[in-house]
C-alpha cells in the first residue's frame, strides 16, 4: 500500500438497543461518538463513520456462511484492516473481556499471499464484526486464485 489518504468509509447498521450499541463499540472497543439522537449514534469506528441505528426487535434470521480456510465466515459482516501489533492488541482485550468468539483469534491462508490476522464477533444486536492484520499490508488485493479455490 502507498502513503495515499483514502476516503473515509460510511456504514449505517440496525440495532435493537442504543445503550447496548454504546457500550459495546464506545466502551469495549472504544470507539468515540459524534452526533446523536434518540434514534441514531454516529460512531468513529477506526477513523469511518459508523452509524447504527435504533430498528425494533424483529429476531436475527439465520446468517448464511461460507467456508474459508476451514472457518464458517458469516457472509455478512464488517470491520477494519488493523496494523498487526494493533490487531493483537485488540485480541487481547477482547479475550480479557471475555467476548464470545463467533472465529477465535488466529492467522488463515498461513504462507500464502493474502495471509492475515482474523477474528469474528457479534454486537448486542447479532452484527457481525472481522477484525484482520496482514503482517505484509500489501497482501490485502494479493491474488492467489489456486489457493482459494
Amino acid at each position: 500500500m502507498s502513503d495515499q489518504i483514502y476516503p473515509r468509509f460510511h456504514l449505517a447498521f440496525p440495532v435493537t438497543d442504543l445503550e447496548a450499541a454504546r457500550q459495546f463499540y464506545g466502551g469495549l472497543l472504544g470507539c468515540a461518538t459524534g452526533r446523536e439522537s434518540r434514534h441514531w449514534i454516529d460512531f468513529d469506528f477506526f477513523g469511518h463513520q459508523l452509524v447504527a441505528h435504533l430498528v425494533k426487535p424483529q429476531g436475527q434470521p439465520d446468517v448464511a456462511v461460507n467456508e474459508v480456510d476451514g472457518d464458517a465466515v458469516p457472509a455478512m459482516h464488517f470491520g477494519p484492516v488493523l496494523p498487526w501489533d494493533d490487531w493483537q492488541a485488540l485480541a487481547s482485550r477482547l479475550a480479557s473481556a471475555n467476548v464470545e468468539w463467533v472465529i477465535e483469534p488466529h492467522v488463515r491462508f498461513t504462507g500464502r499471499p493474502g495471509e492475515q490476522a482474523t477474528m469474528f464477533i457479534r454486537d448486542p444486536s447479532g452484527n457481525h464484526l472481522e477484525f484482520k492484520a496482514f503482517r505484509d499490508p500489501s497482501m490485502l488485493f494479493a491474488k492467489d486464485l489456486e489457493a482459494y479455490t
